[in-house]
């Protein structure tokens, strides 16, 4: 079941900010190789910085992040 300010959350959390992020990083591992002779980007640079920010995700998601509002 959603928190009822799951709205708030999904603008203010950074767990969800660092999962967006990752999810970009991912897309852009895919899209390497159709651009890879434009810019020389090493094999699996991507995937590393993505799986670290997934990392960094957990990590926001367990300790408490001031901003965000209460949840009724």
């Amino acid at each position: 079941m959603l928190v009822s300010n799951w709205r708030d959350l999904v603008k203010r959390a950074w767990s969800i900010r660092l999962m967006i992020l990752a999810g970009l990083m991912s897309g852009l591992e895919v899209a390497l190789p159709f651009v890879e002779h434009l810019v020389p980007i090493p094999n699996g640079l991507f995937a590393v910085l993505a799986a670290l920010t997934t990392a960094g995700a957990f990590v926001a998601r367990l300790l408490a992040q001031k901003n965000l509002p209460e949840s009724p």
